[in-house]
């Protein structure tokens, strides 16, 4: 049945009431001033540095728990998916205690520059940003509108196509970050968290009690968190890639990273850092995996259409249209991220170095944002496609984010290493991982957790050999906190 008027008309109230609030805080925000492009990226790409750590903590919480994540976890139907949070609690400390100081040591801008300064050369940097870029507008961006589609159209039943949804999404979402840049970004993202947590928590306990808290008839295997080896997570993964997959997204994806740098001090943006880990302990496992488990002794194995058919089951009709408008605020709140994010890689990573080096940042902005969001529409009917869309995003993103983080690695740890040597580490890792995980018939019979944590290792030992070898080099032990 379609949407009833009095969903549409909460639905309505509360996302304008969001844009409102947003606009308000953000007029009464201090800007940063100067002329230079360095200001005016700070303005546009760090929120002028002025995110206090509630900011911090909200835009980190709801960048990452979209419905990728709410629509893809539950769509796997099984306790098991848990792990993906409970280890990014990890890799969000080691954000605030390991990463976070070098980023504002250096006065970083993006996370790539780190690597510039680390390697003394700006190709690295470029090289880096552009992985990056390609991972978020081929892998992230689409998957984000493929999933909010396809959550409004299950709880719904709109009449309407995937690609007009996306549409949507796509142009809203654009327009808060060129109008207001990660500013209005993050102001958005927490004042749209504290509703959608709030909302997914009343979904777990009404999806609970309309099976009576009786979890029995459902497979053990989907209420375990040993993970057997035919399983998404097996157990020994925790013990390999899982943490290296978890520092590479908390600590160097300039998505997440970009929250945490936007603060006016370290110790600002270390709180914000520690207050998103707590919500991610306590609170974001049981939203996104226990009303898949409910929806598996209701429906049987529904997938990826679980979590939209069991909201609109549980939830009041007048709640329902609150909830639509805060999955709605979450898929753009973490569209809109990825798109500063990716514009700020753009403008600060390659435009700048290769093209101009004093643009229009506002207008260069807007260009790059409308081209990504046009890419990325175009990929939601390949997405639509996929089995399992959490588990076909986290082995496409294998490609790149080991090799991205070898070249942390050896940054960081190291000093006396050629620039060439990191780029031929990615070029290896890249083609390794490829080979590994998706040559027919895969020459190693091994999950593609492990393989991720293999292709890192030799990454890292490649780039030292090669420094060594070919550029002949030594590498000296020199951690990048102790030599800024």
């Amino acid at each position: 049945m379609p949407m009833q008027t009095l969903q549409i008309t909460i639905f309505l109230a509360v996302t304008g009431l969001i844009g409102y609030l947003t606009y308000v805080k953000c007029r009464a925000a201090k800007h940063e001033e100067g002329d230079s492009v360095r200001a005016e990226n700070k303005e546009v790409f760090l929120a002028g540095g002025g995110l206090t750590w509630i900011f911090v903590a909200g835009s980190i919480t709801l960048t990452n728990l979209s419905t990728d994540q709410l629509v893809g976890m539950n769509g796997n139907q099984m306790l098991l998916l848990a792990w993906w949070e409970l280890a990014a609690v990890v890799g969000l400390i080691i954000l605030a205690k390991v990463f976070l100081p070098i980023y504002y040591q250096y006065q970083c801008t993006t996370t790539t520059e780190l690597l510039e300064r680390r390697y003394n050369n700006h190709h690295i940097r470029a090289l880096i940003g552009v992985l990056f870029l390609l991972g978020n507008v081929f892998i992230f961006l689409p998957s984000v509108l493929y999933t909010g589609s396809l959550f409004m159209q299950t709880m719904f039943g709109v009449d309407l196509s995937l690609i007009v949804i996306a549409i949507a999404f796509a142009v809203v979402g654009a327009g808060y970050a060129v109008l207001g840049g990660l500013r209005a970004v993050a102001i958005s993202d927490t004042y749209s968290g504290v509703l959608l947590l709030t909302l997914a928590v009343l979904v777990v306990i009404l999806s609970l009690r309309a099976i009576d808290f009786d979890l029995s008839g459902i497979p053990a295997e989907r209420l375990t968190l040993i993970g057997g080896d035919d399983d998404p997570i097996p157990w020994h993964t925790l013990l390999t890639g899982m943490i290296f997959i978890q520092i590479f997204y908390w600590s160097t994806n300039q998505t997440i990273t970009q929250r945490a740098m936007a603060s006016p001090t370290l110790k600002e943006g270390q709180k914000g850092v520690l207050v998103a880990a707590v919500i991610r302990l306590v609170i974001v496992p049981p939203i996104i995996v226990l009303p898949g488990i409910v929806s598996y002794k209701l429906y049987g194995d529904i997938g990826d259409a679980a979590y939209g058919r069991i909201v609109g089951d549980v939830l009041p009709l007048w709640l329902s249209g609150m909830f639509a408008a805060a999955l709605a605020a979450a898929v753009l709140t973490t569209f809109n991220s990825i798109l500063n994010s990716s514009s700020a890689l753009y403008v600060c990573d390659i435009h700048e170095k290769y093209f101009s080096k004093n643009p229009n940042v506002s207008r260069l902005n807007g260009y790059v944002t409308a081209a990504f969001v046009l890419i990325s529409l175009a990929l939601v009917p390949v997405y639509a496609t996929a089995d399992s869309i959490i588990n076909l995003i986290q082995q496409l993103y294998g490609l790149l984010s080991m090799p991205i983080l070898s070249c942390f690695i050896v940054g960081l740890m190291f000093k006396n290493v050629d620039y060439r040597a990191a780029i031929f580490a990615v070029v290896l890792g890249v083609a390794l991982y490829g080979f590994l995980s998706f040559y027919k018939p895969a020459p190693i019979d091994l999950h593609y957790i492990h393989l991720m944590f293999i292709t890192l290792w030799s990454c890292v030992g490649g780039a030292l050999l090669f420094n060594r070898l070919v550029f002949g080099n030594r590498a000296e032990f020199s951690w990048a906190a102790s030599a800024a």
